[in-house]
């Protein structure tokens, strides 16, 4: 075994990070007393030139990105008649734009520089090609977990590269299974594809078929690169007055200004975008569902009541006065004022008879219904309570068909955490017409989620005080793998309805979600906490684009 040999069974043991991550000088020095030998066969030796020549690449990258740029280039064209500034930057070893600005910089002098627009093509590698130069290709991963022992088929398919590389592994006769066990059918192996990923990137060029390979792969694409063919203007000159930017008050005093060259004014510059106002990305969903109920025929109730007394948060529901939501725990109590006096008289003993002794068809609760409770005040737990109002309201004016919605905030004393806050918006649409059914309702709600773009939607029986029958909306959440809750629905029961005076063919529907989920699941915040809240970042409020919705 000849040293070479050696080197490079040493190398093969290294991870193609950590193991060399840092080079010292003796690498260096190993490097330049072996590189004019053979390497063919010995790709791990070859591994580690390319990882040295990254190190020396990136010295020179920061060594030249603080030197004189201008100058530089200056002295370059007193030497030669033109250069590629795509290739300059290559040959430099320096970001392309970077350059280009130094050539604009020198272009304020006016007559020193010709240019030229020049385009070409080019093979960058893409984000997985980077990730397969820097760590190995699937295929190479896969050969180096088998090991010499082999590894169950199961085990390999857990690894980010399993998929790929067990496919990749096998069609070139790496590898093969046996009884769910993957073995070796080759000894050592060229991870040509790092190989040919990392020459690339070194600006080499590699043979056609392995070029249509990577493409094939997605591992490079060819770009567009916009770059400058720059010789010497008229004035050429390696030494270059200071241009000043502004006329001070001490050149005019002094007269110093006469002997000065000045740089142009550009008159055509836009300037510092001045500071504006933002919309809360809330506001921005908000406003984006307003519009789909205004194209839907829907009008928009008034909603300008946070504090509501229980008659209407919960009696005019028909939610029974010790219903749990009615708890302290539940909701929040209004100490001052304590309680509303201000009822429909009328409307108030139907309201008490069907809960204490049932009508219209109901047994109703029968219990002792007590006006101290339906007049505490309360911070309203849903917007239900606006709909309520509205629908009395319709009765009160002779009923018309109508569609109504409203947005607007609600409480509810919940336990704090990344998806509950005391405090959030609730969605809410109702629809009273004669002879509605619940396919009526369900086919509002498909086209309604569908201009959210929401398409895939499950229905489910639930239970709703004030609703029979009830539905819980599903949708697929592709992200997540799963059925998740976006809605609550049901048509409104007669109990809630009748003793109103709405005629006794007339049905209700009502659907509601809430503002913050799909406001979330829009921008990608899982923490509803970065959304509302004291603790909001406002650089959240500042970024987010503007919410398009399919509608």
């Amino acid at each position: 075994m000849t040293d070479l040999d050696r080197l490079n069974q040493v190398l093969q043991d290294q991870p193609y990070i950590e193991g060399f991550a840092q080079p010292s000088s003796v690498d260096f020095s190993t490097r330049s007393a072996v590189k004019e030998k053979d390497l063919k066969g010995r790709e791990h030796l070859e591994r580690w030139f390319h990882h040295l020549s990254s190190f020396e690449m990136t010295a020179d990258t920061v060594s030249r990105s603080t030197d004189n740029f201008p100058q530089q280039i200056l002295d370059l064209l007193a030497s030669s008649t033109e250069f590629n500034s795509i290739e300059l930057a290559q040959q430099w070893k320096v970001d392309h734009q970077k350059l280009i600005g130094a050539i604009k910089s020198l272009l304020a002098n006016e007559g020193v520089l010709a240019t030229k627009d020049v385009t070409e093509k080019r093979l960058e590698l893409t984000n997985e090609g980077v990730q397969f130069a820097n760590e190995g290709s699937p295929e190479f991963l896969v050969f180096q977990f088998v090991g010499t022992e082999g590894a169950a088929q199961a085990d390999i398919m857990k690894q980010p590269f399993g998929k790929i590389g067990m496919a990749k592994a096998m069609q070139a006769k790496w590898v093969a299974v046996d009884k769910g066990t993957v073995v070796r059918k080759s000894t050592d192996v060229v991870d040509s594809t790092r190989k040919y990923l990392e020459s690339l990137r070194l600006g080499e060029d590699v043979d056609e078929n392995q070029k249509k390979e990577l493409k094939k792969r997605k591992l490079i694409s060819e770009v567009n690169i916009k770059g400058l063919l720059v010789s010497k203007g008229e004035s050429f000159t390696t030494n270059l007055a200071k241009q000043e930017a502004d006329l001070t008050p001490e050149m005019i005093a002094s007269g110093s200004w006469k002997n000065k060259q000045f740089k142009k004014y550009n008159f055509e510059s836009l300037g510092v975008v001045p500071s504006s106002g933002h919309l809360h990305p809330l506001m921005k969903v908000r406003s984006e569902f307003r519009q789909i109920f205004f194209s839907m025929g829907f009008s928009e109730m008034a909603t300008n009541r946070y504090v509501e007394s229980s008659f209407w948060n919960f009696d005019a529901l028909f939610q029974p006065q010790q219903h749990p939501a009615r708890d302290a725990h539940d909701t929040f109590f209004v100490s001052d004022p304590a309680i509303s006096t201000k009822f429909p008289e009328d409307y108030l003993e139907r309201v008490k008879t069907v809960h204490s002794k049932g009508g219209y068809g109901s047994a109703g609760y029968n219990y002792d219904w007590k006006i101290e409770e339906a007049q505490k005040n309360v911070l309203r737990t849903h917007t239900t309570a606006v709909s309520a109002r509205q629908l009395y309201q319709l009765a009160q004016e002779g009923f018309r068909p109508s569609k109504l919605f409203s947005i607007d905030r609600v409480f509810r004393n919940e336990t704090l955490d990344a998806t509950h806050l005391a405090e959030f918006h609730q969605v809410e649409g109702v629809i009273a017409e004669k002879n509605l059914s619940l396919a009526h309702l369900i086919g509002v709600f498909t086209e309604f989620f569908k201009k959210l773009g929401i398409t895939n939607l499950r229905f489910k029986p639930t239970y709703n005080p004030y609703t029979e029958p009830s539905m819980e909306i599903f949708a697929y959440h592709q992200g997540l793998a799963k059925w998740v809750e976006i809605g609550n629905s049901g048509m409104f029961r007669p109990e809630m309805l009748l003793p109103m005076g709405l005629p006794a063919d007339v049905n209700v529907a009502g659907y509601g979600l809430s503002l913050e989920r799909p406001t979330m699941i829009k921008y990608g915040i899982n923490n509803i906490r970065d959304l509302f809240g004291s603790k909001i970042d406002l650089d959240v409020v500042y970024n987010t684009p503007i919410c398009r919705l399919d509608k």
